[in-house]
Order: structure tokens, then sequence, then C-alpha cells
């Protein structure tokens, strides 16, 4: 029996909380993908590697900062001009 989208995402969500239940080290289980996400603007701030690993690591978090605030800004734009159409 195939399941609808909707039983699929409550399964899922399901799923991911059980999950998260059972983790005791919640910085140890995300650290590879936040160190990941991190070098990322590490290198958006520094691509040829030149500045000192504390320098750019402070960059490379305001950097990160910038991308979630404009995130969060096309967030509250999108939520405003669904508000606004109904």
């Amino acid at each position: 029996m195939a399941l609808t989208e909707r039983q699929r995402v409550r399964r899922a969500r399901i799923a991911a909380h059980a999950s998260w239940a059972n983790t005791a080290d919640r910085q140890g289980r995300t650290a590879p993908a936040t160190s990941a996400f991190l070098a990322r603007f590490e290198k958006q701030v520094d691509p040829l590697g030149v500045l000192e690993p504390e320098i750019r690591t402070q960059m490379a978090v305001h950097a990160r900062r910038a991308y979630m605030l404009q995130l969060a800004e096309k967030s509250a734009k999108a939520r405003a001009r669904r508000s606004a159409d109904g």
C-alpha cells in the first residue's frame, strides 16, 4: 500500500524525533555537518587560504551569520506574501 504525502511526512517527523530522543551528544552528532558548513564560508572569505586561521574563522562566522540573516529575510518576505494572498 502506497503512503500519501501527508503520511510520509508524519512518519518522517516521528522517525526524526525518535532519532533525536536517542541522541545524547547532539553537538557530536552534528559536528561534521557544522564543520563542513563553516568550511564553505572559510573558502568564500579566503579563497586563496592566505589568512591566519583565527582571522579566517572569525570572518567565516560573520559570513555565515550574514547568510542566515539573508535566509530569514527571504523567509519573512515569503510569509508576508502568503499572508497577503489569503
